[in-house]
């Protein structure tokens, strides 16, 4: 369910010192968007329009959809962001339920939406696998990478192809090569971050009922839900599901996405 960056390397000290990141490096060349991005139509500004065009790389194409459009979703859905085709990030604390959150949103709506959580895409490395809790290296650190670069060009695939995408994943707002930058730089600025930050006492309670390395102490945990608190005064929307089931949740985060299409851009710098 969660990233798990279990143990945690000390601050940058001095400008020498920083992590690795890759904002020096300019984005990929974006091409004009294929007919079936197109498709949706203009930005609107507010629900009920396409989000800004976040254009895929020359590499990936579109697939020509089946005839008689898109199957909707099954059952009731949140209503707020319609069948706005969206590229959302959803960041928290290990234990803030992101992926069952992310996982919910994307089933309920009314447009075709998938979801991508990076932990499983990080442990679709078998043999080598890097496991942050064992310590994060450069061994790990390089999986990450591969991990986020790997979601980011899923996530601009199902874009092109006219289907919504949420991505899950711990985003740092104070360590570089795990922050926010490179999410949109691989995704498209047309990104939509929200943060899933419930309360110490209900973090560590839903990490107890974990298991296998996705599971862990609370030393941990409370070090990492400590470090995510630096992303209030952001400007990103923050939901507090200390007291949410998976339904209410869903719904909350909806509302914020809606907010979000309707009023200017906002949200924390790209680190």
């Amino acid at each position: 369910m969660q990233h798990s960056v279990g143990a945690q390397p000390p601050p940058p000290q001095g400008p020498g010192a920083s992590w690795t990141d890759w904002s020096s490096v300019p984005p990929p060349h974006m091409p004009p968007p294929g007919p079936c991005a197109e498709s949706a139509g203009p930005h609107s500004g507010a629900p009920g329009g396409a989000p800004p065009h976040m254009a895929p790389p020359g590499a990936t194409g579109a697939v020509p959809l089946p005839p008689g459009g898109p199957v909707p979703a099954p059952g009731p859905h949140p209503p707020g962001t319609g069948t706005v085709p969206l590229a959302v990030l959803l960041i928290g604390p290990a234990g803030a339920g992101k992926t069952t959150a992310a996982r919910h949103w994307a089933a309920r709506r009314a447009a075709p939406t998938a979801h991508i959580s990076l932990d499983d895409v990080r442990e679709w490395v078998r043999s080598g696998f890097a496991d942050p809790q064992t310590g994060w290296n450069e061994h790990s650190e390089t999986q990450y990478r591969l991990a986020r670069r790997t979601c980011g060009f899923a996530a601009r695939n199902f874009l092109a192809n006219g289907i919504s995408c949420i991505i899950d994943d711990a985003v740092f707002p104070d360590w570089p090569v795990v922050g926010l930058g490179g999410w949109k730089r691989h995704v498209g600025p047309g990104l939509l971050p929200v943060v899933l930050l419930p309360g110490l006492e209900a973090v560590l309670e839903r990490n107890a009922r974990r298991g296998g390395n996705r599971r862990l102490s609370d030393e941990e945990v409370a070090s990492i839900h400590g470090r995510m608190a630096g992303w209030y005064g952001s400007g990103l929307p923050i939901i507090d599901n200390s007291r949410h089931d998976v339904e209410t949740t869903a719904r909350a985060l909806d509302e914020a996405l809606a907010r979000s299409l309707a009023g200017p851009p906002h949200g924390a710098p790209g680190r």
